[in-house]
């Protein structure tokens, strides 16, 4: 079951699960380029690297999908593309909060924020990003 399976505002817990799976993954996948791009001195380092950057992006996609599905829930409004804007912009405030900066809590607030806000739309909306254009 993927993640827009799952009817907006309902079954919190399933969304906040694939959200959560689906940032670890990238969380793993950022990381590994991270480290070939930048080598560690030991593999220790690598490890608590892989591991910070994992756990970063797995709570940052647990914070995404359960303040979207409680926006939804909450705002009585499931398929508005502002609470994906909501839940951007709390996972973005969770980076801030992480690095210690409000000018990145900011920036990625806005930043996810309106990334998630045009995903959805374009999911409502039937836009595609690859393959040939429809006539």
């Amino acid at each position: 079951m993927g993640y827009w399976d799952v009817p907006e505002g309902t079954d919190c817990i399933q969304k906040t699960w694939i959200s959560t799976k689906l940032g670890t993954a990238l969380g793993l996948v950022g990381s590994a380029y991270h480290i070939l791009a930048f080598q560690p001195e030991t593999a220790l380092a690598a490890l608590q690297r892989t591991t910070s950057v994992t756990v970063t992006m797995a709570t940052m996609g647990a914070v995404f999908g359960m303040t979207t599905c409680l926006s939804a829930q909450i705002r009585e409004a499931p398929d508005d593309p502002l609470n994906y804007f909501i839940g951007g912009c709390a996972s973005g405030v969770l980076l801030g909060a992480k690095t210690h900066s409000a000018a990145t809590g900011t920036t990625a607030c806005l930043g996810l924020g309106t990334l998630a806000f045009f995903t959805k739309i374009g999911k409502m909306e039937g836009w595609r990003v690859t393959g040939p254009p429809r006539l």
